[in-house]
């Protein structure tokens, strides 16, 4: 059990609030009276020299009294100014440190087998800086609101992109579909959660695979690509086709992994990089087309629905897809987003795009985004609970997994009452390193299906 005593009181508006504690070794941390309660309570730690009172307050036990004694000339005036000097970060600095904060978890995201934070804090923080840039009238070269995807700086050849590969704009705001159609049809499919990559076929062989990098240079992937279970090596058209596609580890394949400190989304991107193509094909990574980008000699019309038709009688799998129009995309919308649990692909949203792609190119681009496509990311569902105990799982393979039980929620129409930590620095970063019974946190679903703490109530330890 941890041993602490009060040290210092924390005032607001000449009233304690809150007190410094210290361990053994000398480590203090600010804490809320409200948390030091709760502490007291489940008999998380040891507090030495206080004790709640009959009214429910905290108070010093006797002998401890010339502690405040000794603080009267603390004012609130000088905590208070402390406090504003401490957190008056300028909106450019903020800027910064968001763009920083950003460009490495997109890095990890794309590059690597793990994660920094889920898509959920992603968005809100680039939901942030988009508001900041947007207040000062400018932003940064680096900025991820002004780049896709990320710079290749791996051991994997590169290779420079035919056809730069730009990203889609977004909406949360479902009802605004319609409008965005402005009378016309359009094609619905699934916002895939994996890696995109290009194929290359040349007299209906595979002869290149390009991962997106930054949409001007990927890496070289051919050869891992082949080991793709459903990607045809050889095709029955003789002319030059560059199509795009999402590479992908759907749930089942993942469970078969037993990789509980990872997630489909970030297993998939590194098994598409593994220098050793062996690697990847016991992965079981699959690949769906979702863009025709160039046929040299192929004969189709210009709706987007007939060239995936097309790609498919050449033996591609493509995106699930349905053709909409402004009277139905809502309803449409609906039942895809009402198959999202139980859905066997990774995905974090649907993508809409005009059936005639000749008007679609007509409306252009921007810096980064397409204008014949936006992408339509779910409200996100949120709730608070109360943290009950952590468990520990034991994997086949004998990797232990720290587990969150906390007292049921109902999020997106069901209950939950667990979720992964992942391992030992994800639950520190979650929880703190003092994690309690009653410790309130609170708890949405990835991609609308699997349960994740998103922050909480910390006891934090300052040195």
């Amino acid at each position: 059990m941890l041993t602490v005593r009060a040290v210092e009181p924390i005032y607001t508006n000449n009233k304690i609030t809150g007190w410094k504690l210290q361990d053994d070794s000398g480590q203090t941390m600010s804490v809320s009276c409200e948390k030091i309660t709760q502490v007291i309570k489940s008999n998380y730690a040891n507090i030495t020299n206080l004790v709640i009172a009959s009214n429910g307050e905290l108070m010093l036990k006797q002998e401890n009294v010339e502690i405040i004694e000794n603080m009267k000339n603390f004012t609130t005036n000088n905590i208070v100014n402390i406090e504003e000097k401490s957190s008056d970060k300028s909106d450019k600095e903020r800027m910064l440190e968001l763009v920083d904060i950003l460009n490495k978890a997109r890095e990890v995201y794309e590059q690597g087998d793990s994660e920094i934070m889920s898509n959920y804090e992603y968005d809100k923080y680039y939901d942030e800086l988009l508001a900041l840039e947007k207040k000062l009238g400018y932003a940064f070269d680096n900025s991820p609101t002004q780049n896709v995807g990320y710079e290749v700086d791996g051991k994997l050849p590169k290779e420079k992109h035919e056809f730069p590969m730009l990203s889609a704009d977004k909406t949360k705001d479902v009802d605004s579909l319609p409008a965005w159609l402005n009378g016309k049809e359009g094609v619905l499919s699934w916002k895939m959660d994996g890696l995109t990559v290009v194929l290359i076929y040349e007299g209906g062989r595979l002869i290149k695979a390009i991962t997106r990098g930054n949409g001007v240079i990927g890496e070289l992937v051919t050869e891992n690509a082949k080991t793709f279970v459903n990607v045809p090596k050889h095709i029955a058209y003789e002319g030059k086709l560059v199509v795009r596609g999402e590479a992908v580890l759907t749930y089942s394949a993942f469970a078969k992994l037993n990789k509980p400190n990872s997630n489909p989304r970030n297993l998939c991107s590194g098994s598409v990089r593994q220098q050793d193509s062996s690697v990847t094909a016991k992965r079981g990574v699959a690949w769906y087309a979702f863009n025709l980008v160039y046929s040299d000699k192929a004969s189709y019309n210009n709706n987007y629905d007939n060239q995936l038709a097309w790609l498919k009688m050449l033996g591609f799998e493509t995106v699930e897809h349905v053709v909409v129009n402004p009277s139905n995309i809502i309803e449409i919308e609906k039942q895809f987003e009402s198959r999202v649990e139980g859905f066997d692909i990774p995905v974090d949203g649907l993508v809409l795009t005009y059936r005639d792609t000749d008007y679609g190119k007509t409306l252009g681009r921007t810096a980064k985004f397409y204008k014949d496509l936006i992408a339509i990311k779910w409200e996100d569902e949120d709730a608070e609970t109360e943290l009950l105990d952590i468990e520990w799982q034991v994997g086949r393979t004998g990797v232990i997994t720290p587990v969150a039980v906390f007292k049921p929620i109902t999020i997106c129409g069901t209950t939950v009452e667990r979720a992964s930590l992942h391992n030992i620095s994800i639950l520190i970063d979650k929880l703190g390193q003092y994690p309690y019974v009653g410790q309130k946190i609170r708890v949405f679903k990835a991609n609308m299906i699997i349960p994740q703490i998103l922050s909480s109530e910390k006891l934090e330890i300052q040195q």
